[in-house]
């Protein structure tokens, strides 16, 4: 069942996340990753959620999101994007 990484980004170092930003994309492909959603500005229908960015990336399923967030080569760039952003990332299985 296709599965979803859903993160909800605060970036506060533009510049750095630049760097995450050029290597995360070969991270995704070789776990057969692909991006659906990197927006902003966002438009709140109900609640007080206010996230500045949301990106959602897709994957074949949710054994295929862990192995991407937790392959060598995701954790060597990680720090960069905790260094440069705020986030909240969960996996979610779709439909």
């Amino acid at each position: 069942m296709v599965a979803y990484v859903i993160i909800d980004s605060d970036v506060h170092d533009p510049e750095r996340m630049k760097a995450y930003g050029a290597k995360v994309r070969d991270t995704l492909q070789a776990h057969g990753g692909k991006p659906v959603i990197a927006s902003s500005p966002i438009e709140v229908l109900e609640g007080d959620w206010n996230p500045a960015r949301i990106v959602m990336l897709e994957f074949a399923d949710a054994d295929a999101a862990r192995a991407w967030y937790n392959s060598p080569e995701y954790q060597e760039i990680l720090p960069i994007r905790l260094e440069a952003a705020n986030d909240k990332l969960l996996i979610v299985e779709g439909v």
